[in-house]
């Protein structure tokens, strides 16, 4: 109540730090604190759903994986998504806080990629039309650092680049840190790419994985009359997908030439596909 008194102008700023301590100390700390900050985001005062977002954006920043993960449960963002809803609260909502609303949903896709329920509860804002566009974030606001960092982040490898953020960080110009978003940005945006290359290479080779599997075991059952004629049908379905596989690990592997390990996992997937497709047109496409 303290931390989100709409009675007060400014931020409370030792009262939102003994929250974060508070929720950080308690085991069910993250679970509570979205609770009582869904109920003060949705408030009719316009001022205490600020003060409210403020105090999440706070969390956000200092209370940790568990908070996290919590806050990228349907069951929270779905009581932001009633904030901006004309079905809901959106009717009365203010449209400053909206508009914050919208923009730490949009700011979390942006730093937590691999939280899929963020970026869906985002993607259907946009579809049902409540978000025409992606707001523009402040460029004077260092956005909270994402959690758990990718391994091998840039900043970790690029060591001219983690200096140049540290010194930027530090200065107090404006300016400065304008230009320490812009990196920030910049950054995330090549890690994202780089994210979506591994769940790239992660996904086919998982899929050539269980495709050769259930091809092995239905080429088993041809060898011994045992197919039906549904089985027949999947055998050839798997046989087609794992054509139109191949061309794909061509590109992955193209891709990851610089990243042995990666390479090496493709190839080996490769091997697979290419065994599985052997045998069918031995033993099925021959007959």
């Amino acid at each position: 109540d303290e931390a989100t008194d709409a009675s007060i102008s400014g931020e409370n700023w030792e009262c939102i730090q003994r929250f974060c301590d508070q929720v950080n100390a308690d085991t069910e700390g993250p679970l509570f604190a979205l609770r009582l900050l869904a109920h003060k985001i949705q408030s009719p005062q316009e001022g205490e759903a600020l003060h409210a977002l403020t105090v999440l954006e706070t969390c956000v920043n200092n209370c940790g994986d568990r908070f996290h993960s919590e806050m990228a449960k349907f069951r929270f963002l779905n009581e932001l998504i009633k904030v901006l809803s004309p079905k809901y609260y959106g009717i009365w909502s203010s449209e400053k806080v909206k508009s914050r609303v919208t923009e730490v949903i949009f700011s979390w896709t942006v730093w937590f990629p691999q939280e899929v329920k963020i970026q869906d509860a985002y993607q259907m804002l946009k579809k049902q039309g409540i978000v025409k566009e992606d707001p523009k974030l402040p460029e004077d606001k260092i956005l909270p650092p994402p959690s758990p960092r990718p391994q091998n982040s840039i900043f970790d490898t690029d060591e001219e680049k983690s200096k140049l953020l540290a010194r930027l960080l530090k200065s107090s110009h404006p300016e400065d840190l304008q230009a320490a978003n812009r990196l920030i940005q910049s950054v995330i945006k090549e890690e994202q790419e780089k994210s979506a290359q591994v769940s790239r290479r992660v996904n086919a080779v998982n899929e050539v994985s269980e495709n050769v599997k259930r091809m092995d075991e239905l080429l088993e059952n041809h060898r011994r009359h045992e197919l039906s004629p549904a089985d027949q049908e999947t055998l050839q379905a798997l046989f087609q997908r794992c054509e139109k596989l191949r061309p794909l690990l061509f590109r992955l592997a193209s891709e990851a030439v610089a990243d042995e390990e990666a390479l090496a996992e493709i190839l080996q997937a490769n091997d697979k596909l290419s065994r599985a497709l052997g045998q069918y047109r031995q033993v099925v496409a021959s007959q």
